[in-house]
């Protein structure tokens, strides 16, 4: 009861206790869902000791590539290590010392190419990094069909580089005249052609955060029209999937980040020869060499 008639009454209801889960809560916050799984190192799984017998050919390559690792480390040049005349349980044996790491990749096809009967070439290009970061399975198919297999080391395998360089020199040139509905591409469009001019190799990415910005799906078409789609694919799985696909005009990436859910969480384009996210680090391939000398030491005990 109000002791002062002339007096107003308070316009906000006093309550007794303050404090968390004093007041009622209308709305629940609804969160996006955290990531639950990460991709983490997988020491692979050795054959037995009585499986090794006669495997000298896979031991030399598994002691090549340790060898190549500890050059690329001191910052030498490297050369890739062949896996051409092996036989196949050597190559077996290499299969499963290397297993399967955080990325993979693939160039594929010359648009139009065709293959046997005309259905459409295979993959030109496939990259698989191994368990060890920076150690890389390269499969490339060549124009008269001949396979090349080998293992390369280092931050990415320089083919995709080269391939993606390839559709920037072919000559794409779409319709610069925006259409109805465009509102928001053309400076964006301006944004990255002016970062491409500027960017010299060893510069960081330029990274234009599309998800923060107000784009009609017009301008989302228009851009993708202006940038157009590489051949080069590339899947990074850590937490959740990060998928990057070059375009056809140089150095610039599209890079798309989903949750362990595949619901997209950023979507982004990036002027760089190579998204960071693709490339094995230098303390990766420090990291790498250990784990290879302890493979090495089972496999030289056996």
């Amino acid at each position: 009861m109000n002791s002062n008639p002339s007096q107003r009454p308070f316009p906000i209801p006093l309550v007794d206790i303050l404090g968390p889960g004093s007041q009622p809560e209308e709305d629940e916050l609804d969160y996006l869902p955290m990531p639950r799984g990460m991709a983490t190192y997988q020491p692979p799984p050795l054959p037995e000791p009585e499986e090794l017998a006669g495997h000298e050919a896979a031991v030399r390559v598994l002691t090549t590539l340790l060898s190549t690792l500890h050059m690329a480390i001191r910052g030498e040049a490297v050369s890739p290590v062949q896996l051409a005349g092996l036989a196949p349980e050597d190559l077996r044996l290499i299969n499963q010392v290397l297993g399967e790491g955080e990325v993979s990749a693939q160039v594929i096809a010359t648009p139009g190419a065709a293959g046997a009967n005309g259905v459409s070439a295979p993959a030109m290009v496939q990259v698989q990094e191994a368990v060890f970061a920076g150690v890389w399975r390269v499969l490339e198919r060549q124009s008269d069909g001949a396979l090349h297999d080998r293992i390369e080391v280092g931050a990415i395998p320089e083919v995709l580089k080269q391939e993606a360089r390839k559709d920037a020199a072919s000559g794409h040139q779409p319709d610069t005249a925006p259409p109805a509905g465009v509102m928001n591409a053309p400076s964006l469009l301006q944004e990255l052609h002016d970062q491409r001019q500027q960017w010299r190799p060893g510069m960081p990415a330029h990274l234009v955060n599309l998800s923060l910005l107000p784009l009609s799906l017009e301008d989302v078409g228009f851009m993708d029209q202006q940038l157009g789609t590489g051949r080069v694919l590339i899947l990074s799985r850590g937490y959740g999937n990060c998928r990057i696909t070059s375009t056809r005009v140089a150095n610039t990436w599209r890079v798309v980040y989903y949750n362990s859910q595949d619901a997209m969480i950023l979507n982004s384009v990036e002027v760089v020869d190579m998204p960071e996210v693709a490339c094995a680090a230098p303390e990766d391939l420090v990291d790498s060499a250990l784990r290879l000398e302890e493979v090495l030491e089972w496999v030289n005990q056996a």
